[in-house]
């Protein structure tokens, strides 16, 4: 009898992490103006988690379907460079990360919260669904983050990478030291 994998151990394997965008970094409302500008709100806390990933030397990455400026500003800001927007097979961009990274599936994670995730959820070492994902994507999910998506979901998936990887007090121990 083999031993289940737990999705702590599978997250102390993680060199990349990819995210969703609306659903995910976002509470999946976006507006739209008279203009057809295109607004989107993110959680400052899923932000912060993602730079904390990123200084622990965790490469972040991003595949969403929709095309959008507020994403690509976002992104840059937060200085994530892997950012494939437009994607309605989402399995090509990760295919593409995996071999610009030169990874293996079991060293990438992927957050996501419907159902066109479920290609590359279904193919990643850590697949982690947002609160509030449909439920077939939360039972394609190694782990279930506490909070939504849009509102603490990212950075629980950081932090339990971080953690994993006993990484999560080094993180943090620079806010507590100043």
């Amino acid at each position: 009898m083999t031993r289940k994998t737990t999705a702590s151990e599978r997250a102390s394997l993680i060199r990349c992490a990819i995210f969703d965008v609306d659903g995910v970094l976002t509470d999946g409302t976006f507006l739209i103006g008279d203009d057809g500008q295109q607004y989107k709100a993110f959680y400052t806390k899923d932000g912060q988690g993602l730079r904390m990933l990123q200084d622990a030397g965790v490469t972040v990455g991003i595949i969403t379907g929709r095309t959008s400026k507020v994403v690509e500003h976002r992104m840059r800001e937060l200085g994530v460079e892997h950012v494939y927007q437009g994607q309605r097979d989402k399995v090509a961009a990760y295919e593409t990360i995996l071999k610009d990274l030169d990874l293996a599936a079991e060293q990438v994670a992927y957050v996501g919260d419907d159902v066109i995730d479920l290609p590359v959820m279904r193919r990643v070492g850590l697949s982690i669904a947002v609160r509030d994902a449909e439920p077939l994507v939360k039972e394609h999910a190694h782990w279930i983050t506490p909070r939504q998506g849009g509102r603490g979901a990212v950075r629980d998936a950081c932090e339990l990478m971080l953690r994993a990887q006993g990484r999560l007090d080094e993180a943090l121990k620079k806010y507590l030291e100043s």
